[in-house]
């Protein structure tokens, strides 16, 4: 019997690359050719340059954008064949390790350096995530109705899934009184993905999308998989934060709690109310006062505060537990 030829893959490596700055969540987008859609910094991972892919992943992201990364953790590995390729392709198929990155503020020293590397606003490309100040109209007026229109087509059960699509579509995104998890992401781009509703579907050729005749506008599309890569950062860094002081390395190394509210608030993608927030982190001994006060935000003195590095010995899940205004 003849050998069966085998498909040559190439590992890639992708970083979602996180900053705050005025309050937006930001994500650091590569420069590509002109017909390239934005994408993620990334590039395929030298194993006689590259001693280690988080060695590899660094050096690419300072070519590409002049940005020395801080602080990185691995997310995934994304390989799926159709994200990259359809069932024809013969050349190269990508599987690419996927990471988170932080980085405090756009401005000054961690600026990209490289033309055409840019923060953009991560709600850009997730305009649903954002409930800080009420609840996305698009989700009632585009999708919904079209979500469910999607899962009242064909909802047989399916061995392979534990909840029907009406079922998942009620409970990622909060339909019928369903709560909203906020570190939903992933599970609802999927499922706005499969349902054939954003332009990689389409681009990938997923039948749900080339049966319809228009997509609704929701939210910018990204090149290859990089969206699913950052809904997946987006997730893990939505969830770290209520176990891990993560939120703090996007912060100054002083800040007020207003500030550190708000970029709190930023991440989740939900509005907290002020004195159960500040309740909360005296309760949770992270932070501790400076002495000193901030006047850049015009108003009032703020008391500046600093990390308490100490809790990380005290305790095994030092994060912020918080819960959103109702």
């Amino acid at each position: 019997m003849a050998e069966k030829s085998l498909t040559p893959i190439e590992i890639g490596l992708t970083a979602a690359i996180v900053s705050i700055n005025d309050n937006e969540p930001l994500i650091l987008t590569a420069p590509g050719d002109e017909d390239e859609l934005a994408g993620l910094p990334f590039g395929p991972f030298d194993a006689v340059s590259h001693r280690t892919f988080e060695i590899g992943l660094r050096a690419w992201v300072a070519e590409q954008t002049g940005l020395r990364l801080g602080y990185v953790e691995q997310l995934y590995t994304f390989g799926d064949r159709g994200r990259h390729a359809t069932a024809d392709h013969t050349g190269m198929h990508v599987a690419s390790i996927g990471y988170l990155a932080l980085t405090r503020s756009v401005d000054g020293e961690s600026s990209p350096k490289v033309e055409g590397a840019t923060f953009e606003p991560w709600y850009r490309y997730f305009p649903w995530e954002d409930w800080r100040v009420t609840k996305p109209a698009l989700i009632d007026q585009e999708i919904l109705p079209a979500l469910k229109a999607w899962a009242d087509k064909s909802d047989a059960s399916n061995a392979n899934r534990a909840l029907s699509r009406a079922d998942r579509v009620r409970l990622y995104f909060g339909a019928e009184g369903a709560h909203w998890d906020e570190e939903h992401v992933l599970d609802r781009y999927e499922l706005l993905y499969e349902a054939g509703l954003v332009e990689e579907a389409k681009r990938d050729g997923r039948p749900a999308a080339l049966a319809r005749k228009s997509l609704p506008p929701l939210g910018a599309a990204m090149r290859f998989d990089h969206r699913r890569i950052l809904a997946t950062a987006i997730a893990r860094l939505r969830s770290k934060l209520k176990y891990r002081p993560v939120v703090f390395e996007l912060l100054p190394p002083e800040f007020t709690l207003t500030e550190l509210q708000h970029t709190v608030e930023a991440i989740s993608g939900r509005h907290l109310h002020k004195q159960n927030f500040r309740r909360l982190v005296e309760a949770g001994a992270l932070t501790e006062p400076t002495g000193e006060v901030s006047t850049r935000t015009g108003g009032r003195p703020a008391a500046l505060f600093r990390f308490r590095r100490e809790v990380l010995q005290e305790r095994p899940a030092p994060g912020l537990r918080v819960r959103a205004r109702r």
